[in-house]
């Protein structure tokens, strides 16, 4: 039975749609049946994996909204398994609030595949809403990309807040599975005092694998591929196969 993991960080910017596309193709590379659900309106971990997003058929509203069978959504890849996205789920918040147990859409609709998949991994919106709600509640672990840069535990104590009210109300077992540091420059100390920041913060959760900032994984989207694919010998590329190998062993 697979295990289900939320990508989240209210934050935008931090490399949280890279890190749930790159580490889903790299777990998919180390043999793993991976499943990415992009339950973000941009849908850009959809077009990072080279769907054309005006040519899907079905998504994860039709799933959540019109209760589709969501095995009908799927689309596969050869860098693993997607559940897109499309603009349609922005309204989605919002029809969800008269829907009878409307926190728990997206887990019922994950719950039907989850025995098909090793992981699966949730892309959520960059916004504490019904939508990130509902990836919460589906989720047995969260995921939480913080980048290397000035600000970066702003906010964070606000998911924190978030993650403590989820476990009270809707999902009593839902814990931190791991943090990445992500968007980190070798070249200045102050990327270093900020992940030693993140790590006191976080004991024994954060990654050893360290995302850099590099221009193949900036590059990669706009060919959609993983940086996995487009240059196998980034230190993005790189980086992620070693986050994956550490997921992979926490699994």
């Amino acid at each position: 039975m697979g295990k289900i993991i939320a990508v989240v960080n209210q934050k935008g910017g931090v490399g949280k749609t890279t890190t749930a596309v790159n580490l889903t193709a790299a777990l998919h590379e180390l043999g793993l049946r991976t499943l990415l659900c992009d339950f973000d309106p941009q849908a850009n971990a959809t077009s990072g994996f080279g769907i054309d997003k005006r040519k899907i058929k079905r998504d994860i509203y039709d799933v959540i909204i019109d209760e589709i069978p969501t095995q009908e959504a799927i689309i596969r890849t050869k860098f693993g398994d997607v559940l897109p996205s499309s603009a349609d789920l922005a309204g989605a918040a919002i029809e969800l609030i008269g829907i009878e147990n409307c926190n728990y859409r997206l887990r019922d609709a994950l719950h039907a595949v989850k025995d098909a998949y090793d992981i699966i991994l949730i892309d959520c919106p960059p916004s504490l809403e019904l939508l990130t709600l509902n990836g919460l509640a589906a989720a047995e672990g969260i995921l939480v990309p913080v980048q290397c840069e000035y600000y970066a535990l702003e906010g964070l104590s606000d998911l924190m807040s978030t993650l403590r009210m989820v476990k009270r109300r809707i999902n009593p077992g839902l814990e931190i599975f791991g943090v990445a540091l992500t968007m980190f420059d070798g070249r200045t100390n102050f990327s270093t005092q900020v992940a030693q920041e993140v790590r006191r913060h976080f004991p024994g959760k954060v990654f050893t694998a360290v995302i850099p900032r590099n221009i193949r994984l900036a590059e990669a989207p706009s060919h959609g591929l993983p940086v996995t694919a487009y240059d196998r010998s980034s230190k993005g590329a790189v980086a992620y196969r070693a986050m994956a190998a550490e997921v992979k062993a926490k699994l």
